[in-house]
């Protein structure tokens, strides 16, 4: 697949929930791209339809109408069987809460998608994502013995070990300090640059928002704009434009 090559697309999104004097809507057919080997975050106002956006595109939450491909592939055609068994293939999730097991040591947490799916890491695959998450010395270790950061790191590696058509991370510095913030950010960007990884994150914070390569922006459940290199200011900006949206 060449690097440029659209890993995610979604097309006509819609999502309802309730009806009659209940009925909210979440997303309003929505249009999206998210390109391969690249790094999207996804911001807008609380209640604009980020993470129900986020839980769409991975396959955890179907919508009202509308499609999403993911490598090709239309997902929600897919029988319930068939899509959890594609999303345990194809897609890696992190999320604010690490939701590592605590008995098991951190090597294996990351072999456990691997274990569950009857297979075995590729060594190669393995060398380099251990290495470029840092954590040869830690693989013993079990998670109440690891940092914070050390245990997002952790979760990442067991995102990207089955190497995924694409990782969503919702909030995936939400539990962490500003220093081990950026920690996890920089190995999110690294997966990106050094392993080839296509990441899609939900996250409220300008500044993780800078670590992407594209910004899209969401207001009343329909895609506001989108900011291309972003900074911290260029962010704090393109919000501050949303500020008047109306919130659901």
């Amino acid at each position: 697949m060449r690097q440029d090559s659209i890993a995610v697309a979604a097309r006509g999104l819609t999502k309802v929930y309730g009806q009659g004097e209940a009925r909210v809507s979440a997303l309003g057919g929505v249009d999206l791209d998210f390109r391969r080997a690249r790094f999207t975050a996804i911001m807008g106002p609380s209640g604009s339809g980020k993470s129900t956006l986020l839980n769409i595109l991975a396959g955890l939450d179907a919508p009202t109408a509308g499609s999403v491909q993911v490598d090709g592939r239309d997902i929600w055609s897919l029988g319930d069987a068939a899509r959890t068994k594609w999303r345990r293939e194809h897609v890696g999730f992190v999320f604010q809460a690490f939701n590592l097991l605590p008995m098991l040591t951190a090597e294996q947490n990351i072999l456990l998608p691997l274990e569950l799916a009857g297979a075995k890491p590729d060594q190669e695959w393995w060398d380099a994502v251990i290495a470029t998450m840092a954590l040869a010395d830690r693989l013993a270790h079990r998670p109440a013995e690891l940092s914070g950061g050390q245990q997002q790191r952790v979760a990442l590696a067991r995102a990207v070990i089955t190497r995924p058509d694409v990782i969503f991370a919702d909030e995936p510095t939400g539990n962490l300090d500003s220093r081990t913030g950026v920690e996890v950010l920089s190995f999110l960007r690294r997966s990106v640059r050094e392993l080839g990884q296509t990441i899609v994150m939900v996250t409220h914070d300008p500044a993780a928002a800078a670590y992407a390569e594209r910004v899209v922006l969401l207001a009343d459940g329909a895609v506001a704009g989108e900011i291309l290199h972003p900074t911290r200011e260029s962010v704090l900006a393109g919000l501050d434009e949303l500020s008047g949206a109306p919130v659901i």
